[in-house]
């Protein structure tokens, strides 16, 4: 089979998929410990210098294009794929399933995936193109470099309540999507040992509740004054 069969192919694009899946999940990791930085409780002079940093960085810079065509490339065969596997199951089975053939949220991959990407158009909208293409504020520390406040522009967003609400739901829909999409990503690579599997179903689990809980407490922090 030649490359450009191979990812053509079922399995190619479920390669393809868990490749992608995998450098988003160390995107998470990235991510929620910076975001982190908020609960540090010095006027958000720690975050602000690590989102600096991750701008400001040329490395980062470019991994950050590769970060974008990730997502694309993720979103894009996800959805080729649910669109397969529905054209498969069609016909429908006589007797429903229910969760005895699958769990609901690995075969909702396709909505979980699609709420998640309405929530990043609108976080992307609310957070990276100011922090890249507007004239943000900025404050400057002791070192007298001046960097974007995003920790206020955090602030002011995270006073309206209906944000916080999306940003729960994503969250919500996060959750599951991780939890049957890390395993998954890690099968579509060609583990398939029954001890590791066991071991990654329990990071999995893991992950998919601390990361999304993580994000989620971030606005619900802001939201009812925890962080100052």
């Amino acid at each position: 089979m030649k490359w450009s069969e191979f990812f053509t192919s079922s399995v190619g694009k479920k390669f393809v998929m868990g490749l992608t899946g995998i450098f988003l999940i160390s995107f998470l990791v990235v991510h929620v410990g910076i975001n982190a930085c908020i609960w540090a409780m010095d006027d958000g002079k720690m975050f602000n210098k690590a989102a600096h940093f991750m701008g400001a960085t040329v490395v980062i810079r470019i991994l950050e294009i590769g970060l974008f065509v990730g997502f694309f490339i993720h979103i894009i065969q996800g959805l080729v794929l649910e669109f397969q596997n529905r054209a498969k199951r069609s016909v429908g089975y006589q007797v429903p399933m229910g969760n005895k053939g699958s769990k609901w949220y690995s075969r909702s991959m396709g909505l979980l995936g699609t709420i998640v990407l309405l929530f990043l158009i609108i976080h992307w909208k609310q957070f990276w193109i100011p922090s890249r293409f507007t004239d943000l504020a900025e404050v400057t520390y002791e070192d007298n470099v001046p960097v974007h406040d995003m920790f206020s522009l955090m602030k002011t967003t995270f006073e309206e309540g209906w944000v916080v609400i999306l940003y729960v739901v994503a969250c919500i829909s996060l959750a599951y999507h991780l939890l049957h999409g890390f395993q998954s990503a890690f099968r579509s690579l060609g583990v398939h040992n029954r001890r590791y599997l066991g071991m990654i179903r329990s990071i999995a689990i893991g992950f998919s509740i601390v990361v999304p809980l993580a994000f989620a407490m971030m606005p619900v922090s802001m939201y009812l004054g925890w962080v100052k």
